[in-house]
């Protein structure tokens, strides 16, 4: 139960050496990066998911809800990024509020949310390269495009199960490699790439707007099918606990933090400012999308833009956004694997987890080893799980993670009330405790099974945690 003190962290923010990260990242990145992870899982795999099978064309309300418990959450997460710039997001706040177990849990839950959050984009990357291709008239071999858990239907109209999603792992593989070889490449890359979606989103709301039946939306909410979760209001919240999963863009903009070159004025601004932009978007792009194609047509879809473009004569059109798609995914999974490897860095560098993966390469000054081996553990997610399971187990771990820091933000408040703070959540203790209600409320709203997927991801990382990280914390050696 031992803090890891605010003077520590910050000293450790201000060491400089080969062990250390390179600071190269300005606000603008920062946003760039935030809107890069935001952009594309949510909108272009999840979104419709969350209409078919809960909300409806209320999913629009479903984004809403997400992003005022969002909203909440990141106002806490702006003040501890700004008071401790150092790698590792809510990992680092609770190691400073909560005590080292807690710290662990938290670092555990978002090992696994960045990973399953990586899997789930890849895997609706590869849906959305089969249908790119089929524009060309080229057909890959169905069985090595989804997992064994599903069927798909080959170029001649036949079910047959999948063996593993090939296109899925192959790209989580060249990303890493991207990664690997640096953070100011790897933003830069990312800059371009989001502009690019930012646009791709600002046509399709365009050009589909005049496509919209207004049949599409009645009703509005559907009524409750007699279950908790499958449409009307419960529907809205469970719908909005599984697209809460897109809104973990600003979370990755706090895991890097260490790479920042002024944390305590550019991370208020890269956290706020990436959840303001896309949450407009989002809410936009759900009214169109609903409105082009009936709610009912995207379920078991990770690609619903494909079927409401489908509405449209804009074959151009559909050919154009996909192919941005697969671009813009890229930079999805990119941000997902660089925020992972830097708390992956933060648990090895306190001792918790083995020293090699927080070495750091001699010439690309990041963490490759930790790179290569969540390279193995997405790629087996990507390659064999399915999309619903992924999706909804990265929302619950996102949720967990947000109640942390909001609990974190009321606790260093009563404790060190004094503390340098140049950015301070508003309204203490409304803000965090509002956050905490909606981040547990949409928790809830999950199925069962996805709690049972975190319950036992956590009882493994007790166990690691307890026969290896507790004897060999760092913090231990420090009277």
């Amino acid at each position: 139960m031992r803090i890891k003190s605010l003077d520590l962290l910050r000293q450790e923010a201000a060491q400089s050496g080969d062990s250390t990260l390179k600071r190269s990242l300005g606000a603008f990145n920062l946003v760039a990066i935030g809107i890069g992870v935001i952009i594309g899982a949510g909108l272009f795999s999840l979104t419709g998911l969350a209409a078919a099978n809960h909300a409806g064309p209320a999913v629009t309300l479903s984004f809403v809800v997400a992003a005022v418990g969002c909203a909440f959450s990141a106002l806490c997460y702006a003040e501890f990024a700004a008071m401790v710039p150092v790698a590792g997001s809510a990992y680092t706040y609770a190691y400073a509020t909560l005590g080292e177990l807690f710290a662990w849990i938290i670092g555990w839950d978002l090992v696994l949310e960045y990973s399953v959050g990586a899997a789930t984009v890849a895997i609706s990357w590869s849906q959305y390269l089969t249908r790119f291709l089929s524009y060309f008239g080229l057909h890959l071999p169905p069985r090595f495009m989804a997992s064994p858990f599903e069927t798909v239907l080959g170029a001649d109209g036949t079910a047959v199960s999948g063996f593993v999603n090939l296109p899925a792992v192959l790209i989580v593989v060249l990303i890493t490699g991207i990664i690997i070889r640096g953070t100011s490449g790897s933003t830069l890359f990312n800059s371009i790439v989001v502009t690019l979606k930012v646009l791709v989103v600002l046509v399709f709301i365009a050009l589909g707007w005049q496509y919209i039946d207004p049949l599409n939306y009645q009703p509005y909410i559907p009524e409750n099918t007699g279950t908790f979760g499958e449409f009307g209001w419960s529907g809205v919240l469970r719908g909005a606990g599984v697209v809460f999963f897109v809104f973990i863009g600003f979370d990755i903009v706090a895991t890097m933090a260490q790479e920042a070159r002024n944390p305590q004025r550019d991370m208020p601004i890269g956290i706020l400012g990436s959840l303001v932009v896309c949450t407009v978007l989002f809410v936009l792009f759900g009214y169109v999308m609903t409105g082009m194609a009936n709610y009912t047509e995207f379920k078991n879809s990770a690609a619903p833009v494909a079927i409401a473009i489908a509405k449209t004569p804009y074959r151009w059109l559909g050919q154009l956004i996909i192919g941005a798609i697969l671009i813009g995914y890229t930079s999805v999974i990119l941000v997902d694997l660089l925020g992972q490897s830097r708390v992956f860095f933060s648990m090895s560098r306190d001792g918790l987890l083995p020293k090699a993966f927080s070495e750091i390469h001699p010439r690309f000054r990041t963490p490759w080893k930790a790179n290569l081996l969540l390279c193995v553990f997405i790629g087996l997610f990507a390659g064999f799980v399915p999309i619903r399971v992924v999706g909804e187990m990265t929302s619950i771990g996102t949720l967990l993670a947000f109640v942390m820091v909001c609990v974190g933000i009321l606790i260093l408040r009563k404790k060190q009330p004094d503390a340098p703070r140049s950015f301070r959540t508003p309204w203490v203790p409304v803000v965090p405790v509002l956050g905490i209600l909606t981040c547990m409320v949409m928790m809830v709203s999950l199925p069962g099974d996805t709690w049972l997927r975190l319950v036992v991801w956590l009882v493994i990382g007790l166990v690691i945690y307890f026969l290896y990280g507790k004897k060999r914390s760092k913090l231990r050696s420090i009277p």
